[in-house]
Parts: structure tokens; sequence; C-alpha cells
């Protein structure tokens, strides 16, 4: 009788070769984001980032964020686009750390499979890292887990933490604002990374459409309009800061337009968004009315076509919208801050959208 094989690592599921070939793969995207405070290479335990550059700051203060994307992953999972879900990945943490103005330093991620393939695992990484080129931040390490049992061998997961900052004095926030003062909209690239457990369930359970299916009003397919990257705004913003008196930003994510407006107005003070401003873009209006989603859970839900909202005094308008035009950011004036009086939350929405 053949005796029975010893236990391996390999025989429970999981692939050291393949992880150890996805890491050599990563590795020229990696050192596309590197910053000059950056020191040592992918590969070792920890990120090395120098702090001495901080010395120019009077009053240092660090800013920190880790998020996902939510079941976006799902959606590039069935596409077989790998590519594209780092950089919703870069925006969710960085667009949320350079709310208060600082500057994003570094990021790390976690990237979870059922099954390492190294070269899927190859194309996460890289739209992380285009997407920390974008938001002027680098790459300085990561983890790749691989969990058999648990996930599919297709199944996979992101998350990611990044690591900003700003001087004490230029903090932003609510202490800053002002009744007067108006509020920016900086349009979004579509649904961006929240919503998509709803959207999925209406526009896939509810309505039987297909990824490959062609929607004419996107003028493209359903998958790629629900794939499109979220924006990241990041140096927009920081831009902002330099050219025009900032108060306040406001990054629109899970909660929508105004319970993520209303968390940077102080009390005492409201937000009023006027809706007839903007119009929002058709696969809003696919979701609310393959579903029959009423508008106030949308608004809830989804970001209805705005992905980040600054504050500024009204004698910086001109200049704030100039900016961002120049910047190819779409922005409008969307609304003012007032006194509180009698609304019950910090942001309310006004009208109707524009047609």
């Amino acid at each position: 009788m053949t005796p029975p094989t010893g236990a391996s690592y390999a025989a429970a599921g999981v692939d050291i070769e393949a992880g150890d070939r996805a890491v050599e793969l990563m590795k020229e995207w990696v050192r596309k984001t590197q910053r000059p405070e950056v020191l040592g290479g992918l590969g070792g335990f920890a990120g090395l980032f120098d702090a001495s550059a901080l010395k120019r700051y009077e009053r240092p203060l660090l800013a920190s964020a880790t998020d996902g994307v939510g079941t976006k992953v799902d959606i590039a999972r069935q596409m077989g686009v790998y590519d594209t879900i780092g950089h919703d990945l870069v925006a969710m943490v960085m667009d949320d750390i350079v709310v208060c103005g600082a500057e994003p330093l570094f990021m790390t991620d976690y990237i979870c499979v059922g099954k390492v393939h190294p070269e899927r695992v190859a194309a996460v990484v890289k739209g992380i890292a285009e997407g920390c080129v974008l938001a002027g931040c680098a790459l300085v390490g990561g983890e790749t887990a691989e969990h058999p049992g648990l996930l599919g061998p297709d199944d996979f997961d992101v998350a990611g933490a990044g690591t900003g900052v700003v001087e004490a004095d230029r903090l932003l926030g609510a202490d800053r604002i002002r009744a007067g003062d108006v509020v920016i909209a900086m349009a979004s690239s579509g649904l961006h990374s929240n919503g998509y457990s709803l959207v999925r369930h209406v526009l896939f359970d509810r309505a039987g459409m297909r990824l490959e299916q062609r929607v004419e009003e996107f003028g493209r397919t359903l998958g790629e309009e629900l794939l499109e990257p979220t924006r990241i705004y990041s140096l927009d913003c920081l831009a902002l800061t330099r050219t025009a008196e900032v108060h306040a930003f406001s990054h629109i994510t899970g909660g929508g337009l105004a319970a993520n407006l209303a968390r940077v107005i102080p009390d005492g003070l409201h937000a009023a968004v006027d809706r007839s401003t903007w119009t929002p873009g058709a696969v809003f209006d696919l979701v609310g009315t393959a579903g029959r989603v009423e508008r106030l859970e949308l608004e809830k839900t989804l970001n209805m076509g705005v992905g980040m909202m600054a504050v500024v005094p009204a004698d910086s308008v001109d200049v704030a919208l100039t900016t961002l035009a120049d910047r190819g950011v779409d922005a409008w004036v969307a609304g003012e801050i007032t006194e509180r009086g009698e609304h019950p939350t910090g942001a309310t929405l006004t009208g109707d959208y524009a047609a």
C-alpha cells in the first residue's frame, strides 16, 4: 500500500511561486510612482518614506485614510478587466485625504484573491500605480494574499491606505466656512465607486441587463460604463488651494451629495445646493428608471454627477472656476452657505435637475 503523500501549502491551494511572479510583474509599475522621499524598492517588509522632507513645515499634520471599492470589483471580474479598478482605489483613499487640504504622500495596497493569477494581480497594481501618479503620491508597498476555499479562483478584492500632510494653519474644514460662501461642484466621471450593490441589483436582477449590452445613451456597453474609473481630484484640489481661497472640500462618496457635504458644514450654517445647476449623467437616469428608484433614494446612494465639492468665499469663485477649467475639470456654482434657520440638516438639495 502506497503511503499518502505529505500535505503542502501548494496542495492547500496557495501558490508561492505564482505570488513571486506577480511581484516581479508589478515592480515596473510601482517604480513609476516613486517620489524623492521614497527609500528602497518593492519587496521589503515595510515601505520607507523619508520624513525629513516634512521639516519644511512649521507644524505638519499627517492625514490618513483607508478604503476599498466595494462590489465594483465584481464588474471588473466579470469583464476580465483588471487595470482600472486601481484608479478607483486611489481615488477613494486620496480624495478623502485631500479634503482637509493635505498633500498625498504615499499609499499601500492589499489585494486578496482566491487564486494568484500573476498577470491579473500585476494589472490591478498597474491601475493602482497609475492612480498614484494622478494623485501625486508614491506606492510604497502592499500585500497580495491568496485565500483558497474562502474566495473562488477568479474572485478578488482590493483595499488601500494612504497618508498625506498639511500645514496646521492651512487645515481646511468646517471652522473656516462662513455664511455667504459659495458651493462649487466638480463633475464626476460617472458612478465612481459607490452604490454598486444597488446598481447591480437594479440593472442585473430586476432589469435583466447584460454587461456586454450596448446602451445608446452611453455610446458604449453597459459594462464599459459601469467600469469607468473614479475621477481622482487630489492634484486639482491642491491646485485650487494655491490659486484661490478655499474653506473646505467634500468628497461625494457613500451617502450621497447632501450627507457628505453636511459633514463639513458647521453648526448654525446650512448649504443649499440647487439641482437645476446641472444634469446628472445618463447612468443615473437608467438606474432610477430601471429600478423605479425614488429620487431621494438615488441621492442617498449615488453621487448624481458630482464627485467633489469646494466651499469658497464669494470673491474667490471666478478664479476657482478658471483654475478648474484650466485643469480640465467641469465645475460650476451649485449653491451657497446660509444661516441654518429652521433647516434640520447641514445640507439640502433644492429644485429639479436641469433637463
